[in-house]
């Protein structure tokens, strides 16, 4: 956060990385960590990474588009969290740990901690695996993934973060009643200026996320596939909007970020819920750390698709007489 507060652009660049390679890190460690404790953990983990979304992105709104604090001040105001968890774990002190003691500890705990039973073949014959044949076998596993779960997760997040990146940039309306009806358009608390749109968006978005994946033990999902096409309609229905534009009031296109959000929360935490539930004890590891790498590429392709699409959309409004995309 530091980094993206300055105003040097490979700073800033440099500071989206680091931050992105330690959540991509703490993610899939985490992922692999929750099949030692069955679904409660899985549920737990999602429901926690919904909710750091929404308390995020709700609080930069809050700082940014309500409170008017300069957005360099608002992120070094995050910058504090890292320090927090140093102190909350009292990683300053000496003081060292202590270890619980056995009478403390419930059989179903120590059911819960058990290493898993893993064979490790050492000895003359330990070398007769080659690099190539071990390739092959870590292949042979993700196939096994590939249909079942990583591609249903990956669609739906690559839509999902055309959405959010490409295409909520250019879901814009007029501010203030400029040149429109000022009862369609009143002056709100949210849209000082064009911005507010993109910020808004963020955190209605992350509601849908959070709320969907907190309740995935209510609502289970097995068909995944159903999530990716909902979620593919959901980015034809906002492109149409942002190239024609349909609708001339945000409210609709609220409610549908918060749809958008619901849907990929769903994706999320159902597809790794499949996972425990469908896959082997003894392969479950490798898969939840394996699938995990799905969104991620969901996401990677979405940036470089928007790349182009985004500018696309906005000189198409631009021509259309609507040039709040160039506008802050």
């Amino acid at each position: 956060m530091i980094f993206v507060s300055l105003k040097q652009l490979w700073i800033c660049l440099l500071g989206v990385s680091l931050a992105s390679l330690s959540s991509g890190f703490g993610e899939v460690t985490f992922l692999q960590l929750t099949h030692k404790y069955k679904e409660i953990a899985l549920n737990g983990w999602s429901s926690g990474t919904g909710g750091a979304g929404l308390l995020g992105s709700g609080l930069y709104m809050l700082l940014t588009t309500v409170l008017h604090i300069p957005v360099r001040v608002t992120l070094l105001l995050y910058a504090i969290l890292p320090f927090g968890f140093l102190l909350y774990f009292k990683l300053d002190s000496d003081q060292d740990y202590e270890s619980l003691s056995d009478q403390n500890s419930s059989p179903d705990q120590e059911t819960l901690l058990q290493e898993p039973e893993i064979s490790v073949f050492i000895g003359e014959h330990s070398n007769e695996q080659t690099v190539s044949d071990h390739v092959m076998d870590t292949l042979k596993r993700l196939r096994s993934l590939l249909f079942p779960y990583m591609l249903p997760l990956t669609t739906v997040y690559f839509f999902e973060y055309l959405i959010n990146q490409a295409v909520s940039p250019t879901l814009l309306f007029p501010i203030d009643g400029v040149n429109t009806d000022s009862k369609i358009y009143p002056r709100s608390f949210l849209f000082h200026n064009y911005r507010d749109y993109y910020v808004t968006y963020g955190t209605l978005y992350q509601i849908g996320v959070f709320v969907s994946r907190s309740t995935a033990h209510i609502f289970r999902i097995r068909h995944l596939y159903l999530l990716s096409f909902l979620q593919a309609m959901n980015f034809i229905v906002v492109v149409l909007q942002s190239w024609n534009y349909i609708v001339h009031k945000p409210w609709p296109i609220m409610l549908l970020i918060v749809y958008e959000g619901l849907l990929g929360g769903s994706s999320y935490v159902n597809t790794f819920l499949n996972v425990l539930n469908d896959v082997p004890t003894k392969d479950k590891e490798f898969a939840l750390g394996s699938v995990s790498i799905a969104d991620s590429l969901g996401i990677l392709i979405a940036a470089l698709v928007g790349i182009k699409l985004e500018p696309a959309l906005c000189n198409r409004q631009v021509n259309d007489n609507r040039p709040w995309c160039k506008l802050e």
